[in-house]
């Protein structure tokens, strides 16, 4: 199916650049298919309190007591989060997430980084602050933005992370096969669509410099997010930022590993636990086992 979509749009942009860019953002902003609860979610998405609020479905856990933000990535769910969750109940936290719009059991449609920072606030304002904020994937930019722009949060962890806004469209492109032309169309389209038309949103929402203490958590077998975009938010959060390298995970299965959920967990338990973290970088650990 991707590759007759590639290859219709590749005709068409040779043809038209204006409609393959066209073509091209419509495709970008669907999800498609929505992630359903696996089996081994299935008691732990049972156990929250749920909230709908302007259509989207907002889950809670625990007595409501150190609450910490759980953010999913692209046709994805909270439900991906459960063996986090539990956790962190374990150890007395309260996990909070959503699904976004037209993702897992939410209505609506695909909402921009925008959208996802007044979901955030108000769940901020609903369970907050939070003792620290959980990202994967796409909901990592999402997340550090909402947290740069007042969410309040004492420690990020951000995971198989983007940290370029403009990667999302030249990945999509790249996998399509398709060309600077369509790729400066669907930017074009990207920007009127959802942002006024504003053309400095691949800065403006690029991640930035952070004040709060940052755990980057990567595999190097990543087949969705470039393992160099975590070497970005390195360099961005400098001294605060701290580096957890794993191996033969994947984008996916990063979520469910018991290693990087300890390694995880504790960073946001105590700030010196992970003092030394940021000098293993070049040695490397192997969290495969």
């Amino acid at each position: 199916m991707q590759k007759l979509v590639s290859v219709g749009l590749q005709t068409i942009g040779v043809l038209s650049p204006r409609l393959g860019g066209r073509l091209a953002f419509n495709l970008w902003r669907r999800p498609l298919t929505r992630g359903r609860v696996r089996p081994n979610e299935q008691i732990v998405h049972n156990a929250a309190r749920v909230e709908i609020v302007d259509n989207v479905k907002t889950y809670a856990w625990g007595d409501g007591n150190r609450p910490v933000l759980l953010v999913h990535g692209w046709r994805s769910r909270a439900s991906r989060y459960a063996a986090f969750i539990t956790r962190l109940l374990e150890l007395g936290y309260s996990p909070v997430s959503y699904d976004a719009p037209a993702h897992g059991d939410s209505d609506g449609d695909v909402v921009s980084i925008l959208g996802h920072q007044r979901i955030i606030r108000g769940l901020e304002e609903r369970h907050g602050p939070f003792e620290g904020v959980i990202a994967h994937s796409l909901g990592v930019p999402f997340a550090l933005y909402a947290v740069r722009e007042g969410v309040a949060a004492k420690r990020l962890v951000m995971i198989s992370g983007v940290a370029d806004f403009g990667y999302l469209a030249d990945t999509f492109c790249a996998q399509l096969g398709l060309g600077p032309k369509i790729n400066q169309q669907l930017r074009r389209r990207i920007e009127r669509g959802y942002f006024d038309g504003d053309d400095q949103i691949w800065k403006r929402f690029s991640v930035t410099t952070g004040k709060l203490e940052l755990l980057v958590i990567h595999n190097d077998e990543d087949e969705i997010v470039d393992p160099a975009q975590a070497q970005v938010l390195l360099r961005n959060y400098g001294d605060r930022a701290h580096f957890l390298p794993t191996t033969g995970l994947g984008h996916r299965k990063i979520l469910s590993d018991p290693a990087v959920i300890a390694e995880a967990v504790a960073f946001l338990q105590d700030s010196d636990v992970h003092s030394d973290v940021h000098s293993d970088v070049a040695e490397g650990l192997d969290l495969s086992a």
